[in-house]
């Protein structure tokens, strides 16, 4: 590696502050210039890859490279942001299974606030789950309510009870 990993890092961060700007094969081939750049055996380089391509609408490419960032190994923020990315990633591919299975056991971390659990209510409704995808979405959101949250978490709950004969 010619440069730190803070100048990597400060690259990446570039690159992405005009990835709207790239077409597709343009950004593809940007990251894949900084990814070579980092480490082969740092899951960092394969995290900001499948970012990439995911963002440009490549979701197999990404799904290969987000796995491959898993067995890398990633820090605790990266971690938790492809379990969201990731997740979002196979349900767009039909894999709705695994994007529920992915999403449900993303760590907590504050770089991801409530989008696991969003993106998991995608997935759910996707999967034909629709009161489960709506019970998920009103309850990741009830905490940020300035009242009546207790109330938010009951209705939420009752979409998925069994009614009682």
């Amino acid at each position: 590696m010619s440069q730190s990993i803070d100048q990597w890092e400060a690259s990446i961060s570039e690159l992405w502050a005009r990835a709207d700007s790239l077409d597709r094969e343009e950004g593809v081939a940007a990251m894949h210039d900084l990814a070579a750049d980092c480490p082969a055996d740092d899951g960092r380089a394969a995290f900001e890859l499948a970012g990439m391509y995911d963002s440009m609408g490549f979701e197999a490419q990404a799904g290969a490279e987000y796995e491959r960032a898993l067995e890398l190994g990633l820090d605790d923020a990266r971690h938790a942001q492809l379990a969201v990315q990731y997740g979002s990633t196979l349900r767009n591919l039909g894999r709705l299974d695994e994007a529920i299975a992915v999403l449900r056991s993303t760590p907590t971390h504050d770089s991801t606030g409530t989008a696991p659990r969003i993106v998991l209510a995608l997935a759910l409704h996707s999967a034909g789950r629709k009161d489960e995808a709506l019970r998920v979405a009103i309850e990741a959101q009830a905490e940020a309510l300035p009242r009546y949250q207790r109330s938010m978490r009951n209705y939420a709950a009752a979409l998925t009870e069994t009614p009682r004969p």
